[in-house]
């Protein structure tokens, strides 16, 4: 389909015009959108789409932003609709977009990532939880970590070993696995922020149909290369208007608290608000142009620049808005809910863990030692880490 700005506008609004966010619960109204093909309308049409590219949607988001829609594009299933819907599209089979896609988008079916365990995070390729083939199935049996929302997802991205005997990269295969499964146990890891939305899950002969894998056996880091880009994409920022997000946290601490400052101390932190909100603008203006230059829905490894440059700029963002709390800034209320977000929190509340969540922001979705050899290795063509283990089959790596 070709349209123009001005007719996905049109587009955009006669659908708001139609569908009221306030009488429709979010899945009703969201389920819409995706009927509309204004969910992701990079996506092709019919699958929640126009097959326009990728950076036509800020002119959707801004629309929904405009008329206060209150379902943030990823809010809801941030994994399932970041990760999980690309993954589905580029290696699932019709039977599966059919199934999974839609949910995922609506919110009815939570997804989470399984690719790290207590060995192997940055070097997930080397993960050593395995599978084994039983026919048409196979029984998987291992233990992942820091997996998020798990405890509220209904099926999962899961990497694991089905060959030992080939190099790390060759020997792994990708499912989707239903987290309702027997043998799947979840458990609760508990953060400094005091709640528990990362989990460990571990599995005891799990058993997963052949026909819910992705890509070709033996192919999954191919596989889990598209959910890792496009996870970074996530991570690194979306189309979001001015002033939002990590940014809108400071300006709102700042005019809480400037005039309890005395002038030099004012002045001083009024040159680092200022000096932030500029770089967070033109992260946002880095992120829009990077869109809109995206001729297909395929995400590529300079999504990293926008995951490393968000998850340093946002500890500085939190680390300056808890300096203006003064001693208050100390201050988080005590014990560990296994909850997600908590609307009853006080605006003190909601900063100090803003903050103390921001700590993880350089390590998760890759640390920023890694986005910088992706950076350097893929975008700017330097040589690569030295890999003593990359021709070696798993088997005969050292451990």
């Amino acid at each position: 389909m070709s349209i123009t700005d001005e007719e996905l506008q049109t587009r955009t609004e006669e659908f708001l015009g139609a569908n009221d966010h306030n009488s429709l619960s979010m899945h009703e109204f969201r389920g819409a959108q995706f009927d509309a093909g204004l969910a992701l309308v990079h996506f092709p049409e019919g699958k929640g789409g126009l097959g326009l590219s990728r950076g036509k949607q800020a002119i959707v988001n801004a629309a929904f932003r405009e008329a206060k829609v209150p379902y943030h594009t990823l809010g809801n299933n941030p994994i399932g609709i970041g990760m999980g819907m690309p993954t589905v599209l580029e290696f699932g089979t019709e039977e599966m977009h059919a199934y999974h896609l839609r949910p995922m988008f609506t919110g009815e079916h939570i997804w989470c990532q399984m690719f790290s365990e207590p060995t192997h995070g940055s070097d997930v390729a080397g993960i050593p939880s395995r599978g084994i083939r039983d026919g048409d199935e196979w029984i998987v049996n291992g233990q992942k970590v820091w997996t998020s929302l798990a405890h509220h997802s209904r099926y999962g991205m899961l990497l694991t070993r089905t060959n030992p005997d080939v190099p790390k990269h060759k020997g792994l295969s990708y499912f989707i696995m239903d987290m309702e499964a027997e043998g799947v146990e979840i458990r609760p890891l508990y953060q400094i922020t005091g709640q528990a939305e990362f989990n460990e899950i571990f599995l005891t002969d799990v058993r997963i149909a052949d026909s819910q894998r992705l890509g070709d056996e033996g192919d999954g880091w191919r596989v889990a290369i598209t959910t890792l880009m496009n996870e970074r994409v996530a991570l690194g920022g979306g189309d979001g208007g001015r002033g939002q997000g990590p940014i809108g946290d400071l300006m709102r601490a700042w005019k809480l608290r400037k005039d309890d400052l005395d002038p030099s101390t004012r002045a001083a932190l009024q040159d680092r608000v200022v000096s932030l909100w500029t770089e967070a603008e033109i992260l946002r203006w880095t992120n829009q142009r990077a869109k809109a230059e995206a001729k297909s829905s395929t995400a590529g490894p300079a999504g990293s620049v926008g995951k490393l440059w968000s998850a340093e700029m946002n500890q500085r963002i939190y680390n300056l808005a808890i300096e203006l709390e003064g001693a208050n800034g100390m201050l988080h209320e005590a014990g560990y809910p296994m909850t997600r977000d908590d609307e009853s929190h006080s605006y003190r509340q909601e900063l100090s863990g803003a903050f103390l969540r921001s700590q993880a922001n350089t390590i998760e979705g890759g640390t920023s030692d890694i986005m910088r050899n992706i950076l350097g290795e893929r975008v700017l063509g330097l040589p690569g880490d030295v890999r003593v283990d990359k021709e070696l089959p798993w088997s005969e790596i050292p451990r």
